[in-house]
Order: structure tokens, then sequence, then C-alpha cells
């Protein structure tokens, strides 16, 4: 017998597995993998997870009191919380019209939107740009998680971590109790946190007391609380809350003919945050305040009280003084004005960004920069001071061009031989840009820098026609050294910053004093602006028996209009025109701004300690007098025939043309408030649902 190896039992190959078998096989393989990386993955996603017990606690940030110079109330800025409101109380269309426009399916999803996701990605992979924000599609429940616990940043981290924890929120709350905190933690803008907050601050009654419009517009601010509010832009705002009106007709909330009426009927919006006094003012200091002192902090959480240098009853002086004559010359086409009143310590009595806050929060007085016309001419005339001119100093009025540019007087007519006193009270064109040429456009510049103004300043033959772009705050900043002396002044609102129990965050102190015009010239200067309001464009602005100066300024194709005046310590200036800078209808700056001026002062003067502008020092050196080549440039043609200039002071002064004097617009605020013919009780048509419906069949679902 043949000798051979035993075969060993069990060592008989196995047979090659099924394509079912296989399937299953590495199909259990893939799920333990797979089941392994979801919980490593959560378990990464979750390290960082904030504390859910911040579910409990106001998200309030510190409230900031405005005080003006005497201690009285401006306004209040920051958070502003109200008790939390029932969602029992609020009529139904009230929260279903964020359910319509923010998440349609809020009844019936687990807390994430898995259509909402998929439209989002999409969006994300195909449409979006590179640095662009992430796509929504967050529900309800995944916008209170982001509120309650999350930051506001646009990653995929942050989308996930706001999907677990909304689902935790599902898992926790009744959809009921869910939509009651939303409403009451989310951020309408303007400091209100939760809808009884917003109810009060935009419409100054309870949430309960809401119309349909009125719930419908609040529920459009979700999309961008700054962008849509009522505040910022009423146009927009109302557009918004039409599209909420129709996604909640969509969503049977309500009936056509009640979105009809909603359409139909005026919304007001409340009169103590839209006409408050000093708004601009306040947005002014309420960057500064946040700028300088971190309100997100936790170490920051005391209510803050800021002390500033507004004078509230001259603050209303400017204002009464500037609605009344923009309402009065209103078809001369000036749509905007700005005003900023100083004193001779740079300290801001008054400030005014616009005609009416609640239409436009854009602030023209410190925001602005547009062309300062001929108010920029008495920093060419301080240089040509500075440089041995006097006032007296002989010139003529003429024809000339400086390269390829030729300056033109207003009148389009020229005055021959005058002096340069004349020469500023009537803004003569072709005087002003000779004379910056010959002193030296750079040193000009160097002036109105060293006065105050903080914009850059072009150098070409124009500059002394004002075609630089300034902001009324720095021309008012840059006046103040006529008005008090020669000596410069920073313009500042903030006195000093502390918190409600006494701690000091902030207290101003004053810059060193530094003069920055020395004698004879500023009282050269001085004299000269007296008589623009004594004998030149501005006749129309002087006040009797006041020591009063200052100068017109009016641009090209009469897009900007202005008037800078002064007297003892006391800075005014005030600006007028279009923002989209389309031409009035000739105004110039001895109309409208010196109609506002005088209005003002008029008032105002009689607030304050009124003093005559001060002589300034006495002077410390001779003057250097006028080199004769200078002189005779001055001259022009008739430089050979000039003996004197005292012959140009008999010429005779031409009137401004006459004001055209209106009725007041009527105020809409005035308007009275039609009834809302919403009521709870008849807001629904029989196929539409009841708030309660809709919670009891979420309820039964989630339980099923």
């Amino acid at each position: 017998m043949a000798k051979g190896t035993t075969p060993v039992a069990g060592k008989r190959g196995k047979a090659p597995r099924t394509l079912v078998q296989s399937l299953i096989y590495w199909g259990a393989v893939l799920c333990v993998w797979a089941g392994i990386f979801a919980v490593a993955f959560i378990g990464v996603m979750a390290v960082d997870l904030p504390d859910t017990s911040a579910l409990y606690k106001p998200n309030k940030t510190p409230s900031i009191t405005y005080l003006d110079r005497s201690g009285a109330l401006i306004a209040v800025r920051g958070s502003q919380a109200s008790a939390p409101v029932k969602i029992d109380d609020l009529p139904d269309y009230v929260p279903l019209a964020f359910v319509a426009i923010e998440d349609r399916r809020f009844f019936t999803h687990p807390g994430f939107d898995p259509i909402g996701i998929t439209r989002g990605l999409f969006y994300d992979i195909f449409r979006r740009k590179r640095g662009g924000n992430l796509a929504g599609g967050s529900t309800i429940t995944q916008q209170l998680a982001r509120n309650l616990f999350l930051s506001a940043d646009q990653n995929m981290k942050r989308k996930i971590q706001e999907l677990m924890l909304a689902v935790w929120l599902e898992h926790k709350f009744t959809k009921k109790q869910i939509l009651e905190l939303y409403l009451n933690r989310v951020y309408f803008g303007g400091g209100a946190y939760g809808i009884e907050a917003a109810s009060e601050r935009y419409f100054n009654k309870p949430a309960k007391d809401l119309s349909i419009g009125e719930a419908a517009m609040l529920a459009g601010m979700m999309k961008g609380p700054s962008s849509y509010s009522p505040l910022s832009d009423q146009q927009r705002a109302g557009v918004r809350a039409g599209v909420v009106l129709k996604e909640m007709v969509d969503a049977k909330v309500i009936t056509e003919d009640q979105r009809q009426q909603a359409l139909h009927t005026p919304i007001n919006v409340s009169k103590s945050l839209a006409n408050a006094h000093a708004q601009y003012f306040v947005d002014w200091l309420d960057t500064q305040v946040r700028s300088m002192i971190d309100l997100n902090d936790p170490k920051n959480n005391e209510d803050l009280i800021v002390e500033t240098t507004l004078d509230l009853p001259i603050q209303t002086d400017a204002e009464r003084a500037v609605q009344t004559i923009m309402a009065r010359d209103a078809k001369k086409g000036p749509q905007q004005a700005a005003l900023v009143s100083v004193d001779g310590d740079g300290r801001i009595r008054a400030l005014i960004g616009g005609v009416s806050y609640a239409d436009s929060q854009f602030d023209r007085a410190t925001d602005a920069h547009r062309q300062a016309g001929s108010s920029f001419k008495p920093f060419v005339y301080l240089t040509a001071m500075e440089q041995g001119y006097l006032p007296t100093t002989p010139v003529v009025d003429e024809p000339f061009s400086i390269g390829d540019w030729a300056p033109q007087n207003f009148e389009k007519k020229y005055l021959g031989l005058i002096d340069l006193q004349y020469a500023l009270a009537e803004s003569i064109n072709t005087v002003a840009a000779r004379l910056a040429n010959d002193v030296g456009r750079d040193n000009v510049a160097s002036t109105a820098h060293r006065l105050g103004v903080e914009s850059k300043l072009n150098t070409d033959p124009a500059m002394a026609l004002g075609t630089s772009e300034v902001t009324p705050l720095e021309m008012a900043q840059a006046y103040i050294p006529f008005s008090n002396g020669g000596i410069k002044a920073p313009v500042y609102g903030l006195v000093r910053i502390r918190t409600v129990s006494g701690k000091v965050v902030y207290q101003h102190h004053d810059d060193t004093r530094v003069r920055v015009i020395n004698n004879p010239p500023l009282q050269e200067m001085n004299f000269m602006l007296r008589q623009v309001l004594t004998r030149g464009t501005a006749t129309g602005a002087a006040i009797p028996g006041y020591d009063l100066a200052g100068k017109t300024g009016t641009t090209s194709d009469f897009r900007d209009a202005w008037f800078d005046g002064y007297t003892g310590g006391f800075v005014t200036v005030v600006w007028v025109g279009r923002d989209d800078n389309s031409e009035m209808n000739r105004v110039t700056g001895g109309q409208t701004p010196a109609s506002i001026w005088k209005t003002f002062m008029s008032s105002a003067l009689k607030r304050i300690q009124v003093s005559a502008i001060p002589d300034g020092p006495a002077a410390t050196e001779t003057l250097t007098p006028v080199a004769e080549d200078a002189l005779r440039d001055l001259l022009g043609s008739q430089a050979s025939a000039v003996e004197a200039s005292e012959a140009a002071n008999d010429n005779t002064q031409s009137a401004d043309p006459g004001m055209v004097t209106m009725q007041p617009i009527p105020n809409p605020d005035d308007q009275p408030k039609p009834a809302d013919p919403t009521k709870k009780d008849d807001a629904k048509k029989d196929d539409t649902k009841s708030l309660d419906d809709l919670f009891s069949e979420a309820q039964q679902q989630h339980q099923h």
C-alpha cells in the first residue's frame, strides 16, 4: 500500500461566498465602521457644545443711557428685554406669521427640515460665491438653538452643532414651548429682544394688541433686523411685510380679505423712537462708546451712563429751524440738511444729520463728504493775511486763467478794481482763485488742516472755490479758531462714561490748547467775515444786536449750499442739498442755509452766554509788506493804473433773490389711526386652522 499523508479533519477548502452573502458581509462591516465614524464625528462636534443651561438665562447686554450737559435724558440704547409673553395671550396670527415666513413645516419636522437642508446644500454647492455665507434652511428650532447657544459664524461645524441642539430641543420641549421660547428670545434690532419688547419699541403697544400688518412687519424683520426695520427703511420694511402677508394667506393663517385690509391699514411707528431728539448725535456717540467698551465681554455687565456735551433745548431749537425752513423751501429742491453747533472749546451743543431721522438714519453731519464751495475761502484769505496781505489790498476782478482752467463768478460779470475785503464779502471767485495761486495752494491746504479740516484736500487750480469734499462737522471744527481768539479746539461729544454703580470708565481731558491763528491775521479775518453779513452774500442771516461773522458757500450747478457762521465762542455750520448729488433750483448759501442758521441762532443766542468775537492776542511781530510782484499779479491788467484801493468800497452790492414761502407740510403722524378690523375671533375662514389645533396635531404626531 502506498504511503501518503492522511487528511486532517476540518482542513477541507471553504466554499466561496455567494454574491448575496458578500453584500451582506461587507454591508455589515460598512455599517459598523459608519457607526464608529458617526459616534466619533458626533463626539468631535459635541466637544465644544455650549452649556444648555444658558436657555434659562436672559441674553441681555448692558444698556447705555445718554444724558445731555445738564443731566437730562436724551436716549437709552442697548438691550431692551421685557417679561416673557405667553403664546396663549397672543392673537393666532402673531406667532403664525413667523411660522409662515420662517418655517412653513414647523409643526411636522423633528427639529430640522430635510427639504430645506437639501435646498440649502444645492445652493452652497452650485450657486454660492466663494467666501460667501452658507445658505439658510434653518428651522425655527435651529434658529432658537443658534440664538441661545451659538455664535453667528457661518460655517459647517456651526451648522452641524445647530442641528444637534435643535434635535435636543425638540426632544425636551413641545412645539408650543419651542415657539414661545423663540418669540421671547429672538432679536428684533434696535436693542429689542423678544416680541413684547419689539412691539413696545416699534409700535408703542403690547404684543397682544398687534395688528396683522404689524405682526407681518415684525416677522419680516427676521431676514435682517437692521435692514428691514421700519426705522431704517420704511419702504423696504413695507415691501417685506407684504411678502409675509402673502405667505400667511398661502399658509391659511389669514384670508385674502384680511390681507387686503392689512395692506391698506397704515402702520404708525412709535413716535418716542422715530421722532426722539438728537438720535443722529446718539448714533455718532454710540459707535464711539462701543468701540471703547466691549459690551459682549461678561466682565462688562453693568449698565452704562454716558454724560455728553449736548444741550437739549438748543438741539430742539436746531431741529425746529431745520424742519421749518426745509418745509418752506421744499419747492426749491433741497431734500436734506445738516447742522452742527459747537462752542469755543469744541463741545457739540447741537447736531442734526438729516431732516427726519425716521425717514433716514444716514448722518450727513458726520459722514457725508460734500464740496465746501465758497465756505472754504476763509482759509485762502487767512493764508494771504499771514503772508502780509491786507483787507484793503487792491485787486482786479477780471477774466483770467490758470492753465486750461478759467474761474467764473456767480453773477457771470466782473467788477474791475476792488479790494480783498470786498472780494470776500461778495465771494468773488476770480480773486479767490488768483489769490490761492499767488500764496501757494499747498499753503492754503496746510492752513485748512491746521485749523481743523481733516479730509484730504486737492490742490488743483479750483481748490480755492471749495472743490474738496468735507463734512459739516469738520468745517465747524475749522471755524472755531475764528470765534475763540485763534485757538484750535477739537470737537467732541463724550464727557464721561460711568457705570450705574459709579465707576468711571472714561473721562474726557482737553488736549493742550494750541494757537493756530495769530494777530493781526485773526483780527483782519474777523473784520472781513463780519462784512459778509453786513453787506455781502449773507445779509439775510444778520441778527440785530449781535456780533456775527461767517461765510456762504454754493457749489457749481447748485448741488451744495452752506452757511458757516459764528459769534464769540459759538459756531454753527449748516449744509443743504440732495443725497443723489443732483441740482437744486438755484439754492445758494445765502438762502436756505442762511435762513436755517438765522432761525436757529435767534433762539440759541438767548440760551447761551453771548460775547463779542474776541480780538485774540496782541500782534507779536511787524507784518512783512506784500511783495511788489505779487501785488502786481493780483491787480492783473490794471496794475499800472492802481494808486489806491479805497475806490473799491463804493461798489453797489447785489441783493439775494427773495425767499419763497410755503405752508408747512402736514405731519403724517398726526393723522388719526384707523381702527384695526382684525380680531382674533373673526380672523379665520372655515378652512383656516387655529394655533391650538396645530399644536395639538404636532403633539400627536410627536407621540406617534
